[in-house]
């Protein structure tokens, strides 16, 4: 017997499931990488770390305001993000939170849960 422990949150993204290459969100699974807003959930069409650019987070920055968090998944294990995608996020006011992608997807529902102002992006675990 399984016992879904999962918090609902009203009218917000809560991430339930990641692995195999996708991401189960409020019940709709997503093939490959997604960014995961508040309201909403987009597909990313992001492979790998390298490939993070502010330029396909621009659907982030477009909602975020100054003091907003941004974790961002970066795969199965740890790498660094590159300088210039740290600054870049620090001069549109984003606080960037860089974690595997695990962490991330957890990460996420606790602050969701808190109330706080999060979006995430979240390289796909094969």
């Amino acid at each position: 017997m399984s016992i879904d422990i999962t918090p609902a949150i009203p009218g917000h993204q809560l991430i339930q499931r990641y692995g195999d290459g996708g991401f189960r969100v409020n019940g709709e699974d997503y093939p490959g990488s997604i960014i995961v807003h508040e309201e909403a959930t987009l597909a990313w069409d992001v492979t790998s770390v390298d490939q993070i650019t502010l330029t396909n987070l621009a659907s982030v920055l477009e909602v975020s305001s100054q003091g907003d968090i941004l974790l961002i998944g970066c795969g199965a294990r740890f790498t660094p993000p590159s300088q210039k995608l740290r600054v870049g996020l620090k001069e549109h006011g984003i606080a960037l939170e860089w974690m595997d992608t695990g962490a991330a997807c957890r990460t996420f529902n606790v602050l969701m849960a808190e109330g706080r102002r999060v979006a995430a992006a979240l390289v796909a675990i094969p």
